[in-house]
């Protein structure tokens, strides 16, 4: 999407263009001021795909529940 060059700007740009953030970054929170943001974000507790298959359905869950501008750390059990 041309976003590579955005750095901090990344954000902002993706909140023009979607309604839902899915990361692994836990710093994200510490990083950006989220207080006035309307995007969602979902931060996974990895990015090994093999893992995230088998929790599919409480990351669809997540996704289903958020609400706008709402931050959630998901934690695999």
């Amino acid at each position: 999407m041309g976003w590579s060059g955005l750095g901090n700007g990344a954000l902002a740009a993706a909140e023009g263009s979607f309604d839902i953030l899915v990361t692994n970054d836990k710093n994200l929170r510490y990083q950006q001021d989220l207080t006035s943001r309307n995007l969602a974000i979902l931060v996974l507790p990895t990015t090994s795909w093999p893992t995230i298959r088998t929790h599919t359905p409480q990351v669809i869950a997540s996704i289903e529940a958020l609400q706008p501008g709402e931050y959630v750390e998901l934690s695999f059990s």
